[in-house]
């Protein structure tokens, strides 16, 4: 039996003021020094994914996806006009102190006793992590509204995802292959070809893409600003749950599979171009150092590089075809019985 969720998404107005890519509708609303141990999971676009919708996602306070998203940490990129951003927050361990347990701890030992040295240890700094990240880049205009769509279930029916990195995260990610043997010009392709997924820079033109066996990679460069272009190909509406980072492109916070998003009209295009602040405003999404990123000022970079965007099928609307039941389809068994059977007993 499916599940009902029924509830308002984000569908877009206007076209974003600093977006040169006219003639499609605007929308928002989804180098390695050593090779990590084998147990080490990679990272997450939707990180809170297996958490219950129920449960807060942060320590926050819950806010409703209508509200703006939380304040950025303070940032160079701000423009004139944007909120006062928040204070960054302070790295754990940088500006500690060592600890002097030498004050009276010779007392009752006499005066002979030396007090104890204080550590010479330097600090515990953690070292920079290279390659890209995105960060909280300046205010654009995007108006959204508030849509009825009624999920015919609650688990999307293609999960895509796309990572990115510059040129030598590229190439490293590829093992030391050579890029150019992995260039394409195609989109990720979600379920079948009903919906393209890809980055573009702010001209609408995609980004350097390499596909492997199992990933697609965009390469990008720091100071660039770039936006998730989504393509339903198909007579259906769909929600397009995004995220950045393994942050949520609404509300900032980690992505989940129980949050709302995005919808994509029949036959149409959106761009989603940065974190939305309110339903009027979006920060731009815009290439940076990892510690620079967005959510590493939120409180971790673990998901920093990857983008996922997850689709829901509407209750009602024709049925869509995923992979998994076009595969059912291909290995249905004409014959599964080879020989027969005892009678059931009675």
């Amino acid at each position: 039996m499916k599940t009902r969720h029924y509830g308002s998404i984000l569908m877009v107005g206007l076209m974003a003021a600093a977006c040169a890519t006219a003639g499609k509708p605007e929308a928002e609303h989804a180098n390695h020094d050593a090779a990590p141990p084998a147990t080490t999971p990679e990272p997450n676009a939707f990180p809170d994914s297996d958490a219950p919708a129920s449960a807060p996602n942060t320590p926050e306070a819950d806010e409703s996806e209508d509200e703006a998203a939380p304040a950025p940490p303070q940032s160079n990129a701000a423009t004139k006009g944007s909120p006062a951003p928040a204070a960054a927050p302070t790295s754990r361990g940088a500006s500690s102190e060592a600890r002097d347990d030498s004050a009276g701890s010779g007392s009752s030992r006499g005066a002979s006793a030396e007090p104890a040295k204080k550590s010479a240890r330097p600090f515990d700094i953690q070292p920079e992590r290279p390659g890209l990240g995105t960060t909280w880049g300046e205010t654009m205009a995007s108006h959204v509204s508030n849509v009825a769509f009624e999920r015919a279930s609650n688990s999307p029916f293609s999960l895509t995802t796309i990572r990115y990195n510059d040129s030598t995260g590229i190439t490293a990610m590829l093992h030391g292959a050579s890029p150019i043997a992995f260039r394409t010009e195609s989109a990720a392709v979600a379920s079948n070809g009903l919906v393209t997924v890809r980055l573009v820079d702010s001209n609408g033109s995609p980004l350097p893409t390499f596909a492997t066996g199992r990933d697609h990679l965009a390469q990008g460069e720091v100071g660039q600003r770039y936006m998730i272009e989504l393509v339903n190909q198909s007579s259906n509406r769909f929600e397009a749950v995004v995220t950045v980072d393994g942050l949520d492109v609404l509300d900032g916070r980690s992505g989940s599979l129980s949050k709302r998003g995005y919808l994509l009209q029949p036959f149409a295009t959106v761009d989603i171009d940065g974190f939305r602040q309110s339903m009027d405003e979006v920060a731009a999404f815009r290439f940076g150092s990892v510690r620079g990123s967005y959510a590493a000022q939120k409180g971790s970079d673990r998901n920093v590089g990857v983008i996922g965007v997850a689709l829901f099928a509407e209750r009602g609307a024709t049925p869509v075809w995923s992979q998994r039941e076009v595969n059912r389809r291909e290995t249905a068994d004409p014959f599964p019985s080879r020989f027969a059977s005892p009678p059931i007993a009675r």
